[in-house]
């Protein structure tokens, strides 16, 4: 795959930090028809989500505080800070994964079309049905094959298939992951025989594969080689033309690399709530942020 003519120069870095271009020295001068758009300002399209006033807490402990975020669809918005600051927790509760554990609960709101995920009556399953969730480490089934293991989300929710639609969703999703090519003679074969790269890419087909609205990304690249990061980074940058895609991230050029907007966590110390310190363009995070504490980070200060 090879990136598109018109999309961002890649960063750099430099002593650990990451250097962004200079976007006025990328931008042809006077080119009345290029017109900026304002990343920041909410889309009126469907699958934007508006967090308002969360709080999310295990039990009595308050582990992310009050957290207000638009997240604008076909766009890849980044949350980045320290370990232990609250941003994979945050991330769970846009699919309210996070109430797995016992004592889970939230205040506040997420809003996707309309519709509170935390409203009376909204049933769990059915919000994880449509905003779907790619682990750290891939996770395939280990006795599935790699068609099975694309069709589990479907079979899961008791989606009768014919064989001739079966085998129409294997393709149109391992097409979809990119991964078609690599595995379309080998689809009998144990989706944990593929190396960890085209793991990934099975599970994000097998994410793709119920049609969701949006995808949760929690470190999607951390187990993986600088090879295979890259083809999910271009995976990435390929499925926000259909998707929402919200991914937590350490590796700060990773954000800088895929993602429009870019959030940034960070905690007081231990035991006290993470809080969303700042968000906006990734390029303006990462060049002239406006907190001291996101030029702290971004710069390899802390963190």
């Amino acid at each position: 795959m090879i990136r598109s003519a018109t999309s961002s120069p890649l960063p750099s870095t430099q002593n650990g930090a990451v250097i962004m271009p200079n976007s006025a020295q990328t931008t042809q001068a006077g080119n009345d028809s290029a017109v900026e758009s304002d990343l920041n300002a909410p889309v009126d399209l469907p699958n934007r989500i508006d967090v308002t006033n969360l709080n999310i807490y295990y039990g009595a402990f308050k582990a992310v505080e009050d957290v207000s975020m638009t997240i604008n669809p076909q766009s890849i918005t980044a949350l980045i800070g320290p370990s232990g600051c609250g941003k994979s927790t945050f991330l769970r509760s846009l699919n309210r994964m996070h109430e797995v554990i016992d004592g889970a609960y939230v205040e506040g709101s997420v809003v996707i079309n309309d519709k509170d995920l935390y409203g009376p009556g909204v049933d769990p399953v059915a919000v994880r049905r449509k905003i779907g969730m790619v682990f750290q480490r891939p996770n395939p089934f280990p006795t599935m094959s790699i068609a099975d293991n694309v069709l589990a989300g479907k079979k899961l929710n008791s989606k009768r298939m014919s064989k001739t639609e079966a085998a129409e969703l294997v393709e149109e999703s391992l097409r979809g992951a990119n991964l078609w090519n690599e595995v379309k003679d080998r689809l009998d074969k144990p989706g944990s025989g593929l190396s960890g790269g085209q793991q990934q890419r099975l599970c994000i087909a097998r994410a793709i594969a119920v049609s969701p609205d949006v995808l949760l990304m929690d470190e999607p690249c951390s187990a993986l080689d600088p090879i295979s990061t890259l083809a999910i980074e271009e995976l990435m940058l390929e499925l926000k033309r259909t998707y929402n895609i919200v991914i937590v991230t350490h590796n700060m050029q990773q954000a800088a690399r895929v993602s429009d907007r870019t959030g940034f966590f960070t905690i007081e110390g231990t035991g006290k709530p993470g809080k969303l310190i700042e968000m906006d363009t990734t390029e303006k995070i990462f060049a002239n942020p406006a907190k001291q504490a996101t030029q702290d980070y971004v710069t390899g200060r802390f963190g």
